[in-house]
């Protein structure tokens, strides 16, 4: 008898374009705090409460601290057979797109190359002040900072992490290119709660232009019922078995 992952690894079998939209659940295993949930607190702070240009401008040293902290925890952390998978799929399609929430990078340090970064990176600064000097934005792999706040290198104003704050747009270059990316064959939506948008929204964007539409969560999302198929598991253990069965 067919199973959720057996058809998953169907799809894929024939598919040319492959597209994949990711959350946290996709680097859980990988030891990367959430942002959400029980343990989405640091020192009495919310994460709604330090990512904004507001609070930033009130206590930038506060706001760093925090980014500093979550900078030296994922530097410790290492890509998870998830991130590993993806990796062999941006091999192996003719097309694939790896459209992500998450600002950790573990991604391209697995081997993905297409990857359309929604929120930003936490390894990239910028100024805050946006000076002409400096460029849009600058990788920066110092973890710890050896003083906080960072410092713009071109005008010697503050640096902010280079990442979307509650509030912001997102690019609208990534989010032209994740749009494109929706013409594909499947459209697999991985460790999200789907309640963000506008990610949230692409899948069901991706079923309109007639892609076959598939999501690996733990729990049931708002959107699992408007999907094809609906796979209820971590990120890491289903995407090993749909290789595995690729594989054969």
């Amino acid at each position: 008898m067919d199973s959720p992952v057996s058809d998953l690894a169907g799809q894929l079998r024939a598919a040319r374009r492959v597209t994949v939209i990711a959350g946290a659940g996709l680097s859980a295993a990988s030891g990367v705090p959430t942002f959400r949930g029980p343990g989405g607190l640091w020192r009495d702070f919310r994460p709604e409460e330090l990512a904004t240009a507001e609070a930033f401008e009130r206590n930038p040293r506060l706001v760093w601290e925090w980014y500093d902290w979550r900078r030296q925890l994922i530097s410790a952390c290492r890509p998870n057979r998830a991130h590993e998978v993806l990796a062999a799929w941006n091999r192996r399609f003719a097309r694939f797109a790896l459209v992500t929430q998450n600002v950790d990078g573990l991604d391209e340090r697995a081997g993905t190359t297409n990857v359309l970064r929604f929120h930003g990176s936490i390894w990239e600064l910028s100024c805050f002040k946006r000076c002409e000097k400096a460029p849009e934005s600058w990788r920066d792999d110092t973890a710890p900072f050896p003083e906080l706040p960072p410092r713009c290198p071109h005008c010697g104003g503050l640096a902010r992490p280079g990442v979307v704050w509650f509030g912001e747009a997102i690019d609208p270059g990534i989010l032209q290119a994740s749009r494109e990316a929706l013409a594909c064959d499947v459209c697999l939506v991985v460790g999200t709660s789907a309640v963000v948008y506008p990610a949230a929204g692409l899948v069901l964007e991706a079923a309109r232009l007639g892609a076959f539409t598939a999501e690996i969560n733990p729990e049931p999302t708002e959107i699992s019922g408007e999907l094809d198929l609906a796979i209820a598991g971590k990120a890491e253990d289903v995407l090993d078995e749909v290789e595995r069965l690729l594989s054969l």
